[in-house]
């Protein structure tokens, strides 16, 4: 029996890289890869689904599944995640100098819909008790005007949205008219070092160590899908996907461990490692269902309470049963 032919469109990310290479081959599958920036697969994916399998922003996903759309299925990879203490922008001369100081403040996103923008949300209403209806919000591009919702939400009675087409929000902050941004890219004027622009928690790291081991969020924004029509009579398709995932991914977690120099241009990435192992575990880049469960419901009654969803989910709604029981290779 020949093996099924799938396309993928992935992030560079070295979690991938044996995966992509060839290294590691999923059983009975002949995968071909594509590595482009996330934003580019997310737009096309979004658009055309012109992959078999792509990554995807996990609000997105989880949007359309809600909705109804079967037309995607969500596999427990994660390849993207990040805390987003970091996300939140201020003016380095404003009144905002601590998350409940932005009751009252009007605040730019640049999608109701990003999901650094959703878990940042979620730490302001229930970690800091900052009301999201407190807050009057701005969607407008980052550092260019113009961009959209990908998804439309449908916003909770109480929340103040309004779209800016034709100003970005770091020249909104710049004027005073914003007094913050949440935004999982840096805008750019805090890039090119202007020293009106800040960070809310100029002390990040520490913050979101502390925010984990008091809630064990870990925040993922990145999942991968795949179009339900590659699974149709061909079920096990998920779960040998997952399992080439997980291998290459801990064949790069061993890497930074094994290697007498770092594998990644970062001189103390063997140091961060032994680090991450000790906070997060053995695996600190968990794929999976249970591994990941806290995150998942923590996002998932987020995106709920904020519009993202139609109606509340449960993790194991995203994921085919094939893969909903642990996996260990």
């Amino acid at each position: 029996m020949p093996d099924v032919r799938l396309t993928l469109a992935i992030g560079p990310y070295d979690h991938v890289t044996d995966l992509v290479s060839g290294r590691v081959r999923p059983t009975g599958i002949d995968l071909t890869s594509q590595i482009y920036q996330f934003e580019e697969i997310q737009n096309r994916f979004l658009r055309t689904r012109e992959w078999d399998v792509a990554e995807m922003s996990l609000a997105k996903c989880c949007s359309l599944i809600s909705r109804g759309d079967n037309s995607i299925t969500a596999l427990p990879v994660f390849p993207g995640r990040a805390f987003r203490h970091s996300s939140f922008y201020i003016r380095s001369d404003g009144t905002v100098r601590s998350p409940e100081d932005l009751a009252g403040k009007t605040v730019g996103v640049p999608e109701w819909t990003q999901t650094a923008g959703i878990y940042a949300r979620g730490l302001l209403s229930h970690h800091f008790k900052v009301s999201l209806s407190d807050i009057d919000w701005v969607q407008a591009g980052v550092s260019e005007p113009g961009r959209k919702e990908q998804v439309q939400p449908k916003l909770p009675d109480g929340i103040n949205l309004v779209g800016v087409p034709d100003r970005s929000l770091d020249e909104m902050l710049l004027a005073g008219d914003l007094d913050a941004i949440v935004s999982a890219h840096a805008p750019a004027s805090f890039l090119r070092g202007d020293p009106a622009v800040s960070r809310l928690f100029p002390d990040y790291r520490a913050e979101e160590r502390a925010y984990f081991l008091e809630t064990g969020i870990y925040p993922i924004m990145h999942v991968l899908v795949i179009n339900s029509s590659a699974l149709v009579g061909q079920r096990w398709v998920a779960m040998n996907l997952v399992e080439a995932f997980d291998a290459a991914k801990r064949a790069c977690l061993d890497r930074f461990h094994e290697y007498p120099v770092p594998t990644v241009p970062l001189p103390w990435a063997p140091a961060e490692a032994e680090e991450m192992a000790a906070l997060f575990g053995e695996d600190y880049f968990p794929y999976g269902i249970e591994e990941n469960r806290t995150t998942l419901e923590a996002f998932l009654g987020f995106a709920y309470e904020q519009g993202i969803l139609d109606r509340p989910l449960a993790p194991e709604e995203l994921f085919p049963k094939e893969v909903h029981e642990r996996f260990r290779i």
